[in-house]
């Protein structure tokens, strides 16, 4: 990973971080992108003691907010000349019904519109890196969670029977969905771009979600989760690893590719999806 430049979203904790580190060591150019600077720019150092490596830099944003996602990618186009990987890898869950600053429910705008306009408003660098490197990669994090949802694109500003293990389960469908979608769509590039489930991690994820369901995720991630460092190998590998060359619009875990559910592979959604995404945002 030697001169290599990655983007790495939700990189301040969790397997976000733990990928920052692993590429790090690499040798890899990392950008890591948190919402709190203060927090963002610890973890900046602490990356770069811990790996030995200096080439690290900061982006801060709201990424459930599109002009914030709009305005760091456009500081990551004036300070980078290229972009050998994106990793999408922000993402929450809710426990209540909120709305995002333009106006859709919080757990779309932040797992599913982050994706989609951030890696839009990137891809000609992608692209023009490919063209000059001979690949480009990106990396969309979702979750076996994606298994039992059904996507609905008509009650994204409805608060009436919202269910955060719904939308939560939706938003990682998206994250497939749209993989596949834009692996299409980049099929005459050499940009490739793949889904993984990092399996239950032992993280901070889940325990906003209120006394008795914060309680189940946290005995569930004490008695079945892996660590962070286990967790962040996958995404490691497909950021960095010779032998995923070339291989596209793949569902990975453990660095296998696998099944994803069945219908996330209907291709009425993902064009249904990416054209709800599109006109949401503008792009695309």
């Amino acid at each position: 990973m030697n001169g290599k430049r990655v983007l790495i979203t939700g990189a301040t904790n969790g397997i976000g971080k733990q990928a920052a580190l692993e590429l790090m060591k690499m040798g890899a150019d990392v950008v890591i992108v948190g919402r709190n600077e203060t927090k963002t720019r610890q973890v900046m150092m602490q990356l770069q003691a811990q790996s030995g490596n200096d080439a690290i830099d900061m982006l801060v944003a709201d990424l459930s907010s599109m002009d914030e996602i709009r305005r760091i990618a456009a500081e990551f186009q004036a300070n980078c000349g290229r972009l050998d990987v994106l990793l999408n890898n922000a993402g929450a869950v809710f426990s209540d019904y909120q709305e995002s600053a333009d106006g859709y429910e919080m757990t779309f705008a932040l797992n599913h519109i982050s994706y989609f306009l951030l890696t839009h408003l990137l891809l000609d660098m992608l692209v023009q890196t490919s063209q000059e490197q001979g690949e480009a990669r990106i990396v969309n994090v979702s979750s076996s969670a994606h298994r039992n949802a059904t996507l609905r694109l008509d009650n994204l500003r409805d608060a009436s029977g919202y269910s955060f293990m719904n939308s939560y389960g939706a938003s990682k469908l998206m994250n497939v969905q749209f993989t596949y979608e834009l692996a299409r769509r980049l099929a005459d590039t050499t940009v490739t771009v793949n889904a993984v489930h990092p399996g239950l991690v032992d993280t901070g994820f889940g325990h906003n979600t209120g006394r008795v369901w914060s309680g189940l995720i946290k005995i569930a991630q004490k008695l079945f989760a892996i660590s962070p460092q286990r967790g962040a190998e996958t995404l490691v590998y497909l950021a960095a690893s010779p032998e995923v060359a070339g291989i596209s619009s793949k569902y990975w875990n453990e660095k296998q590719q696998k099944q994803s559910s069945d219908n996330s592979y209907d291709r009425e959604q993902q064009k249904r999806l990416w054209e709800f995404s599109a006109e949401a945002t503008g792009v695309g």
